[in-house]
C-alpha cells in the first residue's frame, strides 16, 4: 500500500515539475510579451485533443461543473497569474503563490471535513519560507494589485483543487481533463484578444515547437497526471507538490541558462523539499471505531435461541 501511494505521489509530482519548465520554454522559444496567448494555446488545443481522443462529453451536472472547474483551475488562475507576472518580480509572485497549500488545507477542513494538523501548518509555513529564500530578491518591489492577483491566483487554484476532489467525475480522467482545459481555454480567448490583440502573423519553427511542448506536455500530460493524483490522494498533499515548480524553474535556470545559484537559494530548495516530504508522510487520521451494538433485553422474535440458552437460569418474575 505504501509503495502504491509513493508511486502515485511521484507521478503526480511530474505535473508541477513540468510546469516549472514553463519559464524556460517561454523565454527561449516563444514570442516575447505574449503570456496570455501562451496560456490560451496551452489549454484550448490540448483540451480539444483530449476530447477527440476520449470521445466523451459531459453529461447532466458535469456541464456546469466542468465550466466551474475549468475556470478555477485554468482560466481565472492563468489570467491572475498573468497580472501578477506583469506587476510583480517573479520572486515575489512565486512567494505569494506558495501559500496555496495552506489555503488548500483550510478549504479542505471547511468543505471536506479533513483535519487541519499542526504538522500541515508548519509544513506550509516552511514551504513559503523555502520558496522565498529560493526566488525572492532583496531589491524586490511590491505592487498591491500584483500581490492581490498572486494571492487570488493561489486561492482560486486551491478552490479548484478542493472542488475537484469533492466533485469526482465518473468519466475517465483524460475526459474530465479535456473538459476543463477546453472550458478554461475558451474563457481565455476573448481576454487574450482584448489585452494582447490577434496572434503574431509569423511564427517560427521554434515558436511552434514551444507551443507544442506547452500544449502536449505542459497541459495534456501534466494536468491529466495532476487530476489523476487528486482522485487518489488528499487535496492538501497534492497541493504541496506545487511547490516543486519554483524549485525546478530555478534549477533549470542554473543548468540551462547559466544563472547563479547561491548557498541561500540551495538552502531554500532543501527547506521546500523538506516541507514536501513532511506533508506526504503524514498519516491520515484513523476513523473512529463504531460504538458496540447494545445487547437485546430479551429474545428477538423469529430467531432461535443461542445454543445452551434453554439451560440458562431464567429470571424470576414477580407474581409468578
Amino acid at each position: 500500500m505504501l509503495k502504491q501511494r509513493l508511486g502515485i505521489v511521484l507521478l503526480t509530482a511530474v505535473a508541477p515539475a513540468v510546469w516549472g519548465s514553463t519559464y524556460l520554454v517561454t523565454t527561449e522559444y516563444l514570442p516575447p510579451n505574449r503570456p496570455l496567448l501562451a496560456a490560451t494555446l496551452r489549454a484550448l488545443p490540448a483540451g480539444l485533443l483530449l476530447i477527440a481522443l476520449t470521445r466523451r462529453l459531459p453529461k447532466g451536472s458535469w456541464w456546469w461543473r466542468s465550466l466551474v472547474l475549468g475556470a478555477l483551475n485554468i482560466g481565472i488562475f492563468l489570467a491572475l497569474l498573468f497580472v501578477a507576472a506583469y506587476r510583480l518580480p517573479g520572486g515575489v509572485a512565486a512567494t505569494v503563490g506558495a501559500v496555496q497549500p495552506l489555503v488548500t488545507a483550510g478549504l479542505s477542513a471547511a468543505l471536506l471535513g479533513d483535519r487541519l494538523t499542526l504538522r500541515t501548518l508548519l509544513s506550509g509555513i516552511a514551504g513559503v519560507v523555502g520558496v522565498s529564500l529560493l526566488v525572492l530578491r532583496a531589491n524586490a518591489q511590491l505592487d498591491m494589485i500584483g500581490v492581490a492577483a498572486a494571492f487570488g491566483g493561489a486561492v482560486v487554484m486551491a478552490t479548484g483543487v478542493v472542488l475537484s476532489k469533492r466533485w469526482t467525475s465518473p468519466a475517465p480522467v483524460l475526459a474530465t481533463t479535456g473538459w476543463q482545459l477546453t472550458a478554461g481555454g475558451l474563457m481565455l480567448v476573448p481576454v487574450t484578444l482584448v489585452v494582447e490583440g490577434p496572434p503574431p502573423s509569423h511564427l517560427t519553427g521554434q515558436n511552434l515547437l514551444g507551443y507544442a511542448y506547452l500544449g502536449l506536455i505542459g497541459a495534456a500530460v501534466a494536468y491529466a497526471l495532476w487530476f489523476r493524483g487528486l482522485r487518489a490522494l488528499p487535496p492538501t498533499s497534492v497541493s504541496f507538490l506545487s511547490l516543486l515548480s519554483p524549485v525546478v524553474a530555478t534549477t533549470l535556470g542554473w543548468l540551462a541558462l547559466g544563472q547563479d545559484l547561491s548557498p541561500l537559494q540551495a538552502l531554500g530548495a532543501l527547506i521546500v523539499l523538506g516541507s514536501l516530504i513532511a506533508a506526504q508522510t503524514q498519516r491520515p487520521r484513523a476513523a473512529a471505531a463504531p460504538p458496540p451494538a447494545p445487547e437485546p433485553a430479551g429474545p428477538v422474535p423469529g430467531l432461535a435461541p443461542a445454543p445452551g440458552a434453554a439451560d440458562a437460569p431464567q429470571p424470576v418474575r414477580e407474581g409468578a
